[in-house]
Order: C-alpha cells, then structure tokens, then sequence
C-alpha cells in the first residue's frame, strides 16, 4: 500500500526528469565556476553581463540580460562596488551607470574572459546543424512553458 504523500506526487515523464539534470547540471557547472574563480553567483552573472553589454551599462539592462531579480543584482552590484572592482555614474533621470574600475577590468580578464573562451571552444565541439537544432529546439520549449505558464 502507498503512503499518502506518494499519491500526491505529479507524474514526472522520463524525458522531463532528463531535461531537468541537463539544465541544473548547467547551474552547478557555473556555481563550480564562480566559486572557482572566488565569485558569488550574482557577481559572476553581473560581471559576465557587463562584458555582454559594454562598460555603462544599466542595472536594469543587466536584470534583462541575467534573469536575475533586481534586488539580486543590486546586492552583487554593491558588493562589486565595495571591493572597488565597480563605480557607479548618474545617467538619465534616476538611472545608474556602471563602469568596471581597473581593478575590476583586471578582475574580468582574469575570470570572466577564460569561461566565455572555455564556453566558446565548447560551440565547435558540435556541427552547425547540431547548433541550431539545439537553439531551434530550446526556444520551441521556452515557447511551449510560456504558454502553458500564461494558463496557471
């Protein structure tokens, strides 16, 4: 006879619990990451960003870039601030510009330069098809949960 609480379990489909540890194995490769390089996540992922979008980037264009909640990449960004490896400068309005100091571009070169090299060597490892049946299979997924999602 089943205990309660496993009548109460959802169906999880075989190929479901794959995708799953294929995509936290993706979180706990980049923590590993971070924590190697001596970053927390948040700093990893707002430094990372920064490289993305360019010295005086926006907070808000970092949320949009990392998924990462505002409040989230706020603390990173003091944090980075603090260690002098950021400053912060007035924009338009009540928006806050961010510049990596030398210390901090010294920090990026150091850190997030080699994982966007190992992340670039890791793309030839596939044929081009392979690429963008990935990409093309991926949005297909994101396309199916934001619909079901818009139906809770």
């Amino acid at each position: 006879m089943k205990e309660k609480h496993e009548e109460e379990q959802p169906y999880m489909s075989d190929k479901l619990v794959a995708f799953n540890h294929i995509y936290k194995e993706y979180n706990i490769i980049y923590h590993d990451a971070a924590m190697r390089l001596g970053l927390s996540n948040s700093e990893f992922d707002t430094l990372y960003a920064i490289c993305e979008l360019g010295d005086g980037c926006k907070q808000s264009d970092i949320c949009r870039t990392t998924f990462i909640p505002k409040q989230t990449v706020n603390s990173a960004i003091r944090s980075l601030q603090k260690k002098e490896y950021l400053t912060l400068a007035s924009g338009k309005g009540r928006s806050m510009h961010i510049y990596l100091t030398e210390q901090g571009l010294q920090l990026v070169r150091r850190t997030i330069f080699p994982m966007v090299e190992i992340e670039n060597e890791a793309f030839p490892k596939l044929t081009e098809k392979e690429y963008k049946t990935i990409l093309h299979f991926h949005a297909q997924y994101l396309a199916a949960l934001r619909e079901g999602i818009q139906k809770l």
